[in-house]
This record gives C-alpha cells, sequence and structure tokens, in this order.
C-alpha cells in the first residue's frame, strides 16, 4: 500500500529483512568488529569457549530469572520486586532493585541513542 505522501519512502523488502537488521542493531557493531579482534588477540578458540561458558552460566540463568520475575508480578520492574518480595515476607526496600533494573534500561536507551 502505497499513498503519494509515502510514494518516495523506501520499505523493506520483507518481514526476515526487517528482523534480521533489528537483530543486528541489538548485538551492536561491537560484536561483529570487535568480537573477531578480541579473539584473535586474547588466545583464539580458549577465549570463544570462555564467553561461551560465560555466556551459558551468567546470562541464561539471569535471562531466565528476569523472565520468571516479570511473569510473577505482571508489573513494571519496581512493583514486581515490591509484589515478589512481599509474598517472600522480605523486605519491601527489594523494590529499589526494580528501579535499578528501570534505571539501567535508560542508561542503555541512552547510550544506543547516541
Amino acid at each position: 500500500m502505497t499513498s503519494s505522501a509515502t510514494a518516495g519512502r523506501a520499505h523493506w523488502s520483507s518481514r526476515w529483512a526487517f528482523i534480521l537488521v533489528t537483530a543486528g542493531s541489538a548485538i551492536g557493531l561491537g560484536n561483529i568488529w570487535k568480537f573477531p579482534y578480541m579473539t584473535g588477540t586474547n588466545g583464539g578458540s580458549a577465549f570463544v569457549l570462555v564467553y561461551l561458558a560465560c555466556i551459558v552460566g551468567i546470562g541464561l540463568p539471569l535471562l531466565m530469572a528476569e523472565i520468571m520475575l516479570g511473569r510473577r508480578g505482571q508489573e513494571n520492574p519496581a512493583d514486581t520486586m515490591r509484589i515478589v518480595a512481599a509474598e517472600a515476607g522480605a523486605s519491601p526496600l527489594w523494590r529499589v532493585i526494580g528501579y535499578l533494573g528501570i534505571l539501567g534500561a535508560l542508561l542503555i536507551l541512552s547510550f544506543y541513542s547516541v
């Protein structure tokens, strides 16, 4: 569907192209340019094995925990931490962790925007 206002604009050739471009933006150029350089200068395959072990050992459990907390609380990060802490009988100060998550997302967004 093209109109006179959008006739001069470019369009994605397919949904797959849009997904690839979005993933490339999220991954960032550092992983494309710096990762091969770091692999070559820091031991080659040994570096890749340690990198993958860190992803599996640290990144995957953190991702699973974040998804489980989000599903449990069904709210924004601060309210989710308050709800989960109340259910566990813990201090309501856990809500600060939720605010730190929001702050972290804001800082990452500002980094990628610049």
